[in-house]
């Protein structure tokens, strides 16, 4: 059966620390140019499409999605989300609250540690050896998919949230 809700939470691929070069407009660096595709080509085959993307505005995550979304099967409506850069996993749970219930499948390219805290304070139960994996590390292009048997996003707390899977480039190597 198919959950209400679908939460993806994607962390940004590995970036690269230029000199002089502010947080905010940090690029990606080689190796995260060649997971993010990676990511998307998964999500694509295992029909992981959102009905919506927020994104955060800094370069790396923006540069993340362009990846991601070319490797999707359609065009997928997207906002950038100022809100979600370099914030507490509350607050990502705030900017979750607001977004339509008409929205089924919601994705989030954001940043840690905020994924991170969203992820486990959402997860209440999944399967075991993904939720531990994830509750150790989230990695860069770290792909969480939460299941959620809410009416509306406004819904969604601490602990409402089943792990459907947890995957990283390298689990898909």
């Amino acid at each position: 059966m198919l959950p209400k809700h679908r939460l993806i939470l994607l962390r940004h691929a590995k970036s690269a620390w230029p000199d002089s070069v502010s947080d905010y407009e940090r690029p990606l660096a080689d190796r995260g140019r060649k997971a993010a595709p990676v990511i998307g080509t998964y999500m694509r085959r295992e029909k992981l499409v959102p009905d919506l993307a927020l994104v955060s505005p800094a370069r790396r995550a923006q540069e993340t999605w362009k990846l991601v979304r070319g490797a999707l099967s359609k065009k997928i409506p997207e906002r950038e989300a100022a809100d979600i850069y370099e914030v507490s996993g509350e607050r990502i749970l705030d900017v979750i609250r607001a977004v339509e219930p008409s929205i089924r499948t919601l994705l989030i390219v954001g940043h840690n540690p905020g994924m991170e805290n969203a992820a486990s304070l959402i997860v209440a139960d999944g399967n075991a050896d993904a939720v531990g994996r994830m509750r150790k590390k989230f990695p860069t292009a770290g792909l969480a998919v939460i299941d959620l048997d809410l009416d509306g996003w406004d819904e969604i707390a601490a602990g409402t949230g089943y792990l459907e899977r947890f995957v990283t480039p390298r689990s898909l190597e």
